[in-house]
């Protein structure tokens, strides 16, 4: 990979050269399939702890190099996607909740996450409360008697659920509940209950299911959680933002309600969201690296009849597989680009001259996240397709890369729910922005939007996808119209409070559903679009043609999938919406003779794919194989 693509490779350059190495050289990391689930689950916790070991992963990376924690989650992804998880919830929501949250007197804790001699587990989502964390049931009851916290689980709906680590490894738990002081709700805290001793048993008053075979990453010891008025000392609370004192005088230093209390608390979704982008996009690239590979190599029926011609020359195979390897780029490059800006936002030493607002990094976080997790599943599952039937092969990465993406599009956060998010942020800021006593030149220009595509069309564009300035143009006239209209919508006039409430929540829950998704997403889509353009042009400048094609790819596929909102709002003529299908045929037929190098440009190794068909498949297939690598790397490495 070369820094001038990526934002963060300098920086990371030695990491990920380490650490490609390590995985790469060390057949612990080959991959296994016909293994029992307890062996599974073992196999990703010792893997994880190889990586510790070696340094390659540390919960302080948050306070000092945070792009390192997302170069780190992308190389363990791309060989194991259940270590990768484990170690998300490990250093990132554990991990980054116990360093951000707590203080001094946590430091035992804290010191023991980055040689695991501290596994946790974070509490957050119960059965009946996902997406509305904010109203979990979970209490923990201050008791000024021993001044101890009391942990309950109220009901089955109020269950731990999904407990990364729960069923199996962790001795420690951020338990997120309700605190409760002298009858008053506080809002949503953050306390740390240990749930195993040192010795592996189950603490008492804590309850643990183990909730078995899931549709992928095994290796994850997923669980349910409870709790019966188990008690630990006060200062199990993590105190930076809020304190609750001997005997119940409770402080805190945020502002607002508990709400906002909760998401203070929660903060860390956002790296998490990052770290999942990052994971899905490590993915990805394998995905692609292998399809083009073996696409490359396995030959069919050329000019002669015989079969001496790569499937990769076939239009079929590369209008299925270009586009897919220009998402991925383009994702990979605003990604860096989020990550650097996340960075940017959170490191002491340049937050204070940072301008970018918590709104948008927010907005950003959700974006990325929501886009490359269903950018993981469809590369994997056109990948696999055609691939053939040597795709269908559990050795061959797609089908756990399927199974991993179905994870991507919904922990952290359901992708569509994010969406909503993203179109609720955007509506706050654009109801700043419309607001004629705060900014009256704003309202009168987002008033006049409404004229905007007819300013479009009257500087002579009819639309053409290879004209880059004016795709990107009308792309932001998208957004601009989507959000205006749903930000109309969302108007009502008379009635109480509670009945406006009401009414608000019919239109967007119940009728603006499809306006709110594709405003989201216009949104996410021109904010990559942007975040590419800036970076490619200060990339060197001989990759630069290459990847202007790709981003050109990348914008020609959106037009066509939004085609019938550009024509029917005029942003596109009929003539130059016919056109679109032979600017995608050129440029995927101009992009497909560099497409291998472009997969090697990944700098995955083949022993990182340790996929039969993006390796020598032929001698995979000269030996009895039971579908595992084992044996071939043995012969390889030899």
């Amino acid at each position: 990979e070369s820094s001038g693509i990526n934002a963060e490779y300098g920086q990371n350059q030695d990491l990920h050269a380490r650490m490609r190495t390590f995985l790469s050289t060390d057949k612990f990391f080959v991959p296994r399939y016909n293994i029992p689930l307890d062996e599974e689950r073992e196999l990703a916790l010792e893997r994880l702890r190889a990586l510790c070991d070696n340094k390659f992963i540390s919960v302080h990376f948050f306070s000092t190099n945070p792009t390192a924690v997302f170069a780190a989650h992308e190389n363990a992804s791309i060989v194991d996607g259940a270590m990768a998880t484990k170690m998300t919830v490990q250093f990132n929501l554990f991990g980054g909740t116990v360093l951000k949250l707590g203080t001094a007197r946590h430091k035992d804790v804290l010191d023991g996450i980055d040689n695991l001699s501290n596994i946790g587990c974070f509490g957050l989502s119960e059965l009946g409360y996902g997406n509305n964390a904010v109203e979990m049931e979970t209490t923990a009851t201050y008791d000024p008697e021993g001044d101890e916290i009391v942990v309950n689980t109220p009901s089955v709906k109020a269950q731990k659920y999904w407990i990364t680590n729960g069923a199996v490894h962790a001795n420690q738990m951020v338990v997120f509940a309700q605190l409760m002081v002298g009858g008053v709700n506080n809002g949503i805290h953050g306390v740390l209950v240990p749930i195993r001793d040192s010795e592996g048993n189950v603490m008492p008053g804590v309850t643990i299911h183990d909730m078995g075979i899931k549709m992928g990453l095994n290796g994850i010891d997923n669980a349910k959680i409870s709790f019966d008025n188990v008690r630990v000392p006060r200062t199990n609370l993590l105190n930076r933002e809020s304190e609750l004192h001997e005997g119940g005088e409770y402080e805190t230093k945020i502002s607002g309600n508990n709400r906002a209390r909760f998401l203070k608390v929660a903060d860390q979704l956002l790296s998490g969201r990052i770290c999942i982008a990052s994971m899905s996009q490590g993915a990805a690239k394998a995905c692609m690296a292998i399809a083009l590979r073996y696409s490359a190599t396995r030959l069919t029926a050329g000019p002669s009849g015989k079969s001496d011609f790569p499937i990769l020359g076939y239009q079929l195979q590369q209008r299925a597989l270009i586009p897919l390897l220009a998402k991925t780029y383009v994702y990979d490059i605003a990604l860096k680009e989020i990550q650097a800006m996340y960075a940017k936002y959170t490191l002491p030493s340049t937050q204070d001259v940072y301008t970018t607002s918590h709104r948008e990094i927010v907005m950003m976080c959700c974006a990325i996240k929501a886009i490359t997790g269903w950018h993981i599943n469809e590369a994997a599952t056109v990948s696999r397709e055609r691939s053939g039937g040597q795709g269908y092969l559990a050795a061959n990465r797609f089908g756990p890369a399927i199974g991993g993406s179905h994870s991507s599009m919904t922990a952290e956060g359901d992708n569509s729910v994010l969406m909503m998010k993203v179109a609720m942020e955007y509506l706050a800021d654009l109801a700043s922005k419309m607001n004629p006593s705060k900014n009256p030149s704003a309202a009168a220009g987002y008033i006049l939007q409404q004229y905007t595509p007819g300013v479009v069309l009257r500087g002579g564009k009819g639309g053409s996808g290879s004209d880059v300035e004016w795709v990107r143009k009308i792309m932001k006239v998208r957004e601009e119209l989507l959000f205006t209209k749903l930000a109309r919508s969302m108007v009502v006039k008379g009635g109480s409070k509670e009945e406006k409430r009401a009414a608000r929540f019919k239109i967007w829950s119940q009728e603006q559903q499809d306006l709110v998704q594709a405003a989201a997403r216009a949104y996410s889509e021109r904010l990559i679009s942007a975040l590419t353009a800036e970076k490619i042009e200060r990339a060197d400048a001989e990759l630069q043609p290459v990847l202007k094609k790709m981003y050109n790819l990348f914008l020609v596929s959106l037009l066509q999938e939004n085609l019938g909102f550009y024509l029917t709002n005029g942003l596109i003529s009929k003539g130059g919406a016919a056109s679109l299908r032979g600017d995608f045929n050129r440029l995927v037929a101009e992009i497909a003779p560099d497409a291998l190098a472009l997969a090697e440009g990944f700098g995955i190794t083949e022993e990182m794919l340790s996929a039969p068909i993006a390796r020598d498949w032929e001698l995979y297939n000269s030996y009895d194989n039971a579908g595992e690598m084992e044996r071939y790397e043995d012969i390889v490495r030899s």
